[in-house]
């Protein structure tokens, strides 16, 4: 008798078809915590200017923008008029094209 004939079947994994998935569960964001303390000034401002640039890129990826070449401002700032947050400026709009470029 094979060796592989020898070896016990694993155990059938459980199919998302035969549990319930809330997959229309309604969007909770998560809890906002503090920022660390004692940091320098410069580090706030490019955390949350990183934070922006990334809320801009995922809502352009929503609507259809994929490549950064397509995300010009004025694409970006009309996102972040329609998204609700302030007008970027132009460093926040060339960090919106490099997270595109270099998170593909």
């Amino acid at each position: 008798m094979p060796a592989a004939a020898l070896k016990a079947k694993p155990l059938p994994t459980q199919s998302t078809a035969q549990r319930s998935v809330l997959l229309d569960s309604p969007y909770s964001p998560a809890v906002k915590r503090p920022l660390p303390a004692g940091r320098p000034r410069e580090w706030y401002v490019t955390h949350n200017r990183r934070l922006k640039a990334m809320r801009l890129a995922i809502a352009l990826l929503d609507t259809g923008v994929y490549l950064p070449n397509q995300a010009h401002n004025e694409a970006i700032r009309s996102t972040a008029e329609r998204i609700g947050v302030h007008p970027p400026s132009d460093t926040t709009c060339h960090m919106v094209r490099a997270f595109m470029r270099y998170n593909r």
